[in-house]
């Protein structure tokens, strides 16, 4: 199997920016989400994940964040499973971002 591939927080910002089109998923517990969260993403934890697929879209590129990166890095695992092809896990996930002070924060 093929390792899942990564984006880092400054390249998800530059997609951000740029308007790229893509899906931020967010698969930390909502109390996480509430203290802070990457503006425009989805939450829907870890444990939702398989009862959730029909909210994730296929045709767009996929970023998946957690905390640090184990919980997403799981997502990505279990996605590639249910034949998602297109998606990146955002390496460090929010405390990479809150440690970067990238703009596009809701908190």
């Amino acid at each position: 199997m093929n390792p899942t591939p990564a984006l880092n927080v400054n390249e998800l910002h530059d997609w951000i920016s740029s308007g790229k089109k893509f899906h931020l998923l967010d698969v930390r517990e909502p109390d996480e989400h509430m203290t802070a969260a990457i503006a425009g993403s989805t939450l829907i934890p870890l444990g939702t994940l398989p009862n959730s697929l029909e909210k994730i879209p296929r045709d767009i590129p996929l970023v998946v964040h957690c905390k640090a990166g184990g919980r997403s890095a799981r997502a990505c695992a279990f996605l590639a499973q249910e034949g998602y092809t297109n998606f990146h896990n955002l390496t460090g996930g929010m405390d990479a971002w809150l440690e970067a002070a990238l703009p596009h924060c809701q908190s």
